[in-house]
């Protein structure tokens, strides 16, 4: 039983439960407010503080080291995403054909739930639209979302689109970029009548860099509750948040209500951030937890989700599983030498593409190198199999003197760093823990390929 659902909870009880089951509502407002963007695609500029909304977004060239604003960003993809606002009604999406190109449009309702997926693994690649249509909506649809999957209920009336859109390297990004252009957002009303898209302007009204002060954050996750309402299951839980100032209808905190909030913020967000998310296993590899399309009460999980990772596919579409350490639970550092070996027939099982990300450990971000290899995999050009047929991957500061292990080299920083294993359209083996992947071996010993 949780603090919200005994009568006699103590308010900080309560408060603490109030920033574990809001706090995805929080950061998706922060990140609405530090993503959507001020000026369209086509040069429209929003007037301060205004934003766009109902238009998509592209990143137009693959990352490099010291390119990212956010955190083990991907190397892998480029992005296409947008906030959608669906008190109008509904909106359609037009997505271009990428002739069998892996792509996702990953959609998140307010709470973070990964409750739609759009692309290869489920609807396929060819040229489609779909209509999604906000909670309650009764109206009629055209026949052309009469075909399955081409209509999307969502539960909340903002949603944030996160797409990716494989790119096989820099030599490929001008054809990904074309599709990025198939991309089209618009109301049903226009969709129909042919008109091109036309973003809306919304004030975000929130401040993305402000401090989680108890004000900040009620007056945030209060307005999102206004705008997007839980479903009704978890309404008699919400209701009772309202002794410490949550709730779409509640007034402006009182002094005791800021105080305990803020206590409860200092409290649990620091305990959320120390946390680990999902299992450290033998081999030195953390599996990531299996997210499902919702959380469903499993407020522990999406808030730390959403305060570390936010924006995670379903785990049926990709899946990253991390390293820090080597199979002996040491920290990965430039000053040593690494092999991951897989053994023949033993690669990571995927249906759609896999590759290992090189990351420093000191700001999380990619690792500048001679020769501009920020991740290796099964599309990487030139990589030597071994003699069995099996793969072995070199991880190292110093780039390689022998030509096999220099080919199959995946540049490291000279101090501490990790690695992500992004595994796109994983099969169930590599799910339900039936395939592991190999322990990264530290090579000190003499005889080992330099």
């Amino acid at each position: 039983m949780n603090a919200t659902e005994r009568s006699d909870a103590a308010p900080s009880d309560l408060a603490e439960a109030a920033v574990v089951y809001a706090y995805p509502l929080y950061e998706m407002a922060r990140m609405r407010a530090a993503t959507s963007p001020r000026r369209t695609e086509s040069g429209a500029e929003a007037p301060a503080p205004q934003r766009w909304c109902n238009t998509f977004v592209h990143a137009r060239q693959l990352l490099r080291a010291g390119g990212s604003r956010v955190v083990t960003p991907n190397h892998d993809t480029l992005y296409t995403n947008a906030w959608l606002d669906l008190g109008a009604g509904p909106l359609v999406i037009d997505v271009p054909d990428t002739a069998g190109r892996y792509y996702v449009l990953g959609l998140l309702d307010f709470y973070t739930n990964p409750f739609a997926h759009l692309g290869q693994r489920l609807t396929g690649t060819r040229a489609r639209a779909f209509v999604i249509v906000p909670p309650g909506w009764q109206g009629e649809l055209p026949a052309a979302f009469d075909a399955p999957g081409a209509r999307i209920q969502a539960p909340t009336r903002w949603l944030w689109i996160i797409g990716r859109i494989l790119v096989e390297g820099p030599h490929d990004v001008a054809a990904v970029n074309a599709l990025q252009d198939g991309f089209k957002l618009r109301p049903l009303a226009d969709w129909v009548a042919g008109r091109p898209p036309a973003p809306r302007l919304f004030d975000p009204a929130c401040d993305p860099k402000a401090p989680a002060s108890a004000a900040h954050f009620a007056a945030q996750v209060n307005a999102a509750l206004r705008q997007n309402p839980p479903p009704a299951e978890e309404q008699a839980e919400l209701a009772r948040l309202a002794a410490v100032g949550i709730g779409p209808d509640a007034a402006p905190l009182t002094p005791a209500q800021a105080q305990v909030l803020q206590d409860a913020l200092d409290t649990t967000l620091p305990r959320l951030r120390q946390a680990q998310i999902g299992r450290l296993l033998p081999s030195g590899w953390n599996q990531p937890p299996l997210i499902e399309g919702h959380f469903g009460n499993d407020h522990l999980a999406r808030a730390q989700v959403a305060l570390k990772y936010i924006g995670m596919l379903e785990s049926r579409e990709a899946t990253y599983p991390i390293a820090w350490h080597d199979g002996r639970g040491r920290p990965l550092n430039g000053a040593h030498r690494y092999r991951l070996r897989f053994a023949p027939g033993a690669l990571p099982p995927v249906d759609a593409f896999w590759s290992l990300t090189m990351y420093d450990a000191r700001d999380y971000m990619l690792v500048d190198n001679p020769i501009d290899r920020y991740a290796i995999g099964d599309r990487t050009p030139g990589l030597r199999p071994d003699a069995d047929g099996g793969l072995t991957l070199y991880l190292q500061h110093a780039p390689p003197t022998d030509a096999a292990a220099h080919a199959n080299w995946l540049p490291a920083p000279a101090g501490d760093f990790y690695v992500c294993l992004r595994a796109y359209v994983p099969r169930e083996a590599l799910l339900d823990g039936r395939y592991a992947l190999p322990a990264l071996d530290r090579l000190d010993e003499a005889g080992a390929p330099q």
